[in-house]
């Protein structure tokens, strides 16, 4: 019995074992596509603030629609992208943000709104196919995301924006903010949402502006422009601003949808990074578990193995003290006393 288990502890070690080799190699891959994908974060990053200041500089010139800009009152047509990713061993960072992105269309259903979900990733199909909700596009999530599926995931939900179709977009994903830390987080992408202390379209604090563009102004036109910065300084606390052609209007229409391409771009790779994070973590604390469990198995093992050794000890002890005793009485005297009686016999 105690042979037979210690077989099956060597097996059972074995694959361990190798089990451990493949959550190692899964953690230095992981590991090795975080460092690529943060640098990609961050040379995403200008584009995308350089976009969204022309697009904040446009929203203060006081002219432009106020549905493209800033939080809507009572929005009752919404549009939900949530991103994941299309495999697991990472960890929870799936489960939070679909539990995250289940949680706000609850509420906002019960508040009498309408949703359409677009989902990245297939883990995020699986998940809300298997509640009952119907997902209008799916897409999948590369480990190196690019430009081109930020653009097809923009295309099912800013045509039907601008058109009036949908009064909010929301963003449900993963932030990364460092390799140590990642939030999960809902975000507008649909309106665009100005910085707090921007004036926004209709303001009464939006100043009259210069008009700055492809043509040389005249003298008037240097003195006009730079009376507007002065008055814009004054009024806004700014270094100035501008006024773009075409009107606001047309150009938003036109910066609208590059905006939420970079931003769904930006928000690919952030996710990106913050799966290898979480895989990575989740293969080392594997790794380490192995580790726990094969050296438990080998105390097993070996306790199963000194029982053994015992067993065939006490088994050798006992058969050579058998023979010791046989032999003893093979060659001990007759005794006369004995012999007599049987004779008398």
């Amino acid at each position: 019995m105690a042979g037979g288990q210690e077989r099956v502890l060597r097996r059972r070690i074995r694959s361990v074992q190798a089990t451990k080799k493949i959550t190692r190699a899964m953690e230095l891959i992981a590991a090795s596509q975080m460092v690529r994908a943060q640098s990609r974060i961050a040379g995403s990053k200008p584009y995308l603030d350089g976009i969204e200041r022309v697009l904040i500089d446009v929203a203060a010139d006081g002219t432009a629609p106020e549905r493209l800009i800033d939080v809507p009152e009572s929005p009752e047509n919404v549009a939900v992208v949530v991103m994941v990713s299309d495999r697991g061993l990472c960890g929870g960072y799936n489960a939070f943000v679909l539990r995250a992105a289940d949680r706000l269309m609850r509420t906002g259903e019960g508040a009498g709104r309408s949703y359409r979900l677009v989902g990245v990733g297939k883990k995020a199909a699986g998940y809300f196919r298997f509640r009952g909700r119907q997902l209008d596009e799916t897409f999948a999530m590369g480990d190196r995301p690019s430009y081109e599926d930020a653009r097809r995931i923009a295309a099912t939900v800013v045509p039907a924006f601008m058109a009036g179709e949908l009064d909010l977009v929301q963003l449900v994903s993963t932030r990364f903010i460092s390799s140590g830390t990642q939030v999960v987080e809902t975000r507008q992408l649909l309106p665009l949402v100005p910085p707090s202390g921007t004036p926004l379209a209709g303001s009464s604090a939006a100043p009259e502006s210069g008009r700055r563009t492809g043509v040389p102004p005249s003298d008037g036109g240097v003195a006009a422009t730079a009376g507007a910065v002065s008055e814009g300084e004054s009024a806004t606390g700014r270094s100035g601003y501008f006024e773009y052609e075409p009107e606001p209007e047309e150009l938003l229409s036109l910066l609208v949808p590059r905006y939420a391409e970079a931003a769904l771009y930006g928000a690919l790779l952030e996710a990106s990074a913050s799966e290898h994070v979480a895989r990575q973590r989740a293969m080392s604390a594997a790794s380490e578990n192995a580790d726990d469990l094969i050296t438990s198995l080998r105390r097993v093992m070996n306790r199963a193995r000194q029982d053994a050794i015992t067993t065939e000890i006490m088994e050798i002890v006992g058969g050579a003290e058998a023979l010791r005793q046989g032999a003893h009485r093979e060659s001990a005297p007759p005794r006369p006393d004995i012999d007599a009686e049987e004779q008398i016999a």
